[in-house]
């Protein structure tokens, strides 16, 4: 049995739970129950909140775990990180009243400045050789400049609508993060082997983003005109069909790129196009 830690609700909870059910891994739907076993799968949940769980890993009372890049390096637990996951995404970065004005770093020399991560901003403020006065605290860290409690605030920004509403403006990113999946370094081989099916399920979905399975009928005088636009995995599968001048053609596309690509196989006689959206790929 593999024990997964995860945050116990808000963004990331709702993520991770999409991503495991997309998996196939059901998990049980209980805010009551801090530990919930899969019903079909070897694994079992610790609902935990998001600052705990690198320091779960690392000390074993959970095996992996999958949480914000910014609690992992702010806690810096001795943990692995297996697999950057590719969502929530959000940065850490330094804002400041609008009215300011900012030319540069140099101005939060002197400053009070207010965070929930002390260690990440005293490392980036040390490598920029800014000397400030760092004010931790937890909770709404946006209304500090608003009541006098700091000059600047060091927080996690996502759409920048918090920032606005409540007039600040983000002048400095400082990192980058997003979901990330990581494990204990003394896990026995058998929680290793049930960690890659996880890995392995967890591909599986991330392959199938943003692409779609399309089906259509094409001249097979255009057939290599058609096989030159697409862009398969490694080329399109070709079905002849009744008529002996008529295929059906078979493609994966990437979401970035459909229309464009719809739009050049119309012009080259391509009918009847289907799309379907791809669940999950396995490469």
């Amino acid at each position: 049995m593999l024990r997964i830690a995860i945050q116990s609700k808000g963004r990331l909870y709702e993520d991770t739970m999409n991503l495991l059910a997309e998996s196939d891994i059901k998990i049980g739907s209980s805010k009551r129950t801090l530990l919930v076993q899969s019903s079909n799968f070897p694994l079992e949940v610790l609902y935990l909140r998001d600052d705990d769980i690198p320091q779960s890993v690392a000390s074993g009372v959970a095996d992996v775990g999958i949480v914000g890049e910014n609690e992992f390096c702010e806690k810096a637990e001795n943990a692995e990180i297996v697999k950057r996951l590719g969502f929530s995404k959000c940065r850490l970065s330094l804002a400041i009243p609008k009215t300011t004005n900012y030319k540069g770093l140099e101005w939060f020399n002197g400053k009070k400045i207010a965070t929930s991560y002390p260690g990440i901003l005293n490392i980036f403020l040390a490598e920029k050789g800014i000397k400030a006065d760092v004010h931790v605290i937890t909770g709404s860290v946006e209304i500090a400049p608003g009541i006098g409690l700091a000059d600047a605030i060091f927080d996690i920004v996502s759409s920048g609508s918090t920032l606005v509403s409540n007039n600040l403006t983000e002048v400095e990113v400082v990192m980058h993060s997003e979901a990330l999946l990581i494990a204990n370094k003394n896990l026995t081989s058998e929680k290793k082997e049930i960690l890659e099916q996880v890995l392995f399920r967890m591909e599986a979905v991330r392959q199938a983003e943003d692409k779609k399975y399309v089906r259509m009928n094409a001249p097979k005088a255009r057939m290599q005109q058609i096989i030159d636009v697409l862009p398969g995995l490694k080329s399109p599968t070709i079905i002849p069909l009744a008529d002996p001048e008529w295929c059906s053609v078979h493609a994966v596309l990437d979401q970035k790129i459909f229309w464009e690509i719809i739009g050049k196989l119309k012009e080259l006689g391509a009918q009847g196009i289907l799309v379907t959206p791809i669940e999950k790929m396995i490469l």
